[in-house]
């Protein structure tokens, strides 16, 4: 082996390392893992189970607000969200059929939604408005179809 293969060979083993401790450091001092709370639900019993079985908007602090939704074939439930500015939103999300999509235009919430599995995301909405809420995830022919908003006031 030559020598310049020698340094080659120990500067790429030196940069595989390197990425390889700045990825773990990213992922455990930093915590900016994937999720791994992995809360699941059975998508045949998604009514029956809270707290999607009442899926809705309530106050749960001054200027705090829980979203439980529902997504399933081309809907949102509930279909409109109404909240006042300044106001933080925790959003619990799961599919009671295919995977769908969250993406809120404006805010830089997009998450897939899959069935099994609550999705939880947090956003502020400082600004009045109305946000467009839509599917990006191609779930079937009405696909289209799918939106509703989030109106800030």
């Amino acid at each position: 082996m030559h020598r310049s293969e020698k340094i080659w060979l120990t500067l790429s083993f030196g940069m595989i390392m390197a990425f390889m401790i700045f990825a773990g450091y990213q992922a455990f001092a930093l915590e900016m893992g994937p999720p791994s709370h992995g809360e699941r639900i059975d998508p045949q019993k998604v009514d029956q189970t809270a707290p999607f079985d009442q899926p809705g908007i309530k106050q749960i602090g001054e200027n705090e607000y829980e979203v439980v939704m529902t997504l399933q074939v081309f809907s949102f439930t509930p279909s409109d969200i109404e909240v006042p500015a300044g106001s933080t939103v925790h959003f619990t999300l799961t599919s009671k059929d295919v995977v769908h999509g969250f993406q809120v235009a404006g805010t830089n919430i997009n998450a897939m939604v899959m069935p099994g599995y609550v999705q939880k995301i947090t956003q502020k909405f400082d600004k009045a408005g109305e946000y467009l809420v839509l599917c990006n995830e191609y779930c079937g022919a009405g696909h289209q179809l799918m939106g509703t908003t989030i109106t800030v006031k």
